[in-house]
Order: C-alpha cells, then structure tokens, then sequence
C-alpha cells in the first residue's frame, strides 16, 4: 500500500520515513540517540500509520506517531519535539508536560489538527 502524506497546504506527497528521521534527529541532536535507534523509531512511526489503514495520512497524525516512541526514547528530545509540534507558548507549556513525563502520564496537550 502506497501511503501519502496531506500536508496542511493541501499538498499531497509520498510518505518518507527518511523526513521523519530527520525531524526527530534535529530534536535529538546533542542527546545519547543513535543512527540505529532513529532508525528503530522511523519504523515504529511508519508500522503506526500503515495500521490506520488509511493510504492519505493528515501530517498532524503523522506528529501524533512520532511523539509515543521519541517520549521512550529520549525524553528531552521528546520536549523539545513537542514545543515545536505542538507550538508551546509559554514556559507553563514545558512545566506541564515535565510533571507528565514525571507522573507517567500521558501528555495533558491536545495535538493540533
């Protein structure tokens, strides 16, 4: 199954796991992650969309699949993928998200649709 990405433009283009890669090895970049692990996560991200059975995936969910394995990953760069995905404006933003990370809970923001 060929899946495609909805941009929010309306442009419409292939998935590419290598530009998920990329995304999340920016937030990773000075962290104890590995080329094999960004690897790892590109997969699990790419698995999580093709089990939606949809073949046009909106970008949004894309980010969505993103978050769950780079919070196991590497939780800073969990944070710092999330302040951008998810547009934090304020340092109450960051406090409210580590007091998740801390409880284990899962994160009290909303994704952007």
């Amino acid at each position: 199954m060929q899946l495609s990405v909805s941009k929010r433009s309306g442009v419409v283009e292939p998935f590419d796991r290598d530009k998920v890669v990329q995304g999340v090895r920016k937030a990773c970049k000075g962290r104890p992650v590995t080329e094999d692990q960004l690897a790892r996560l590109g997969q699990k991200v790419e698995e999580a969309v093709r089990a939606s059975g949809q073949t046009i995936i909106p970008a949004p969910e894309v980010g969505v699949a993103i978050l769950g394995p780079l919070r196991e990953l590497d939780e800073v760069a969990y944070l710092r993928f999330a302040s951008v995905y998810r547009q934090f404006a304020s340092v109450d933003d960051f406090e409210t998200e580590i007091a998740a990370l801390r409880a284990g809970s899962p994160s009290p923001h909303q994704s952007i649709s």
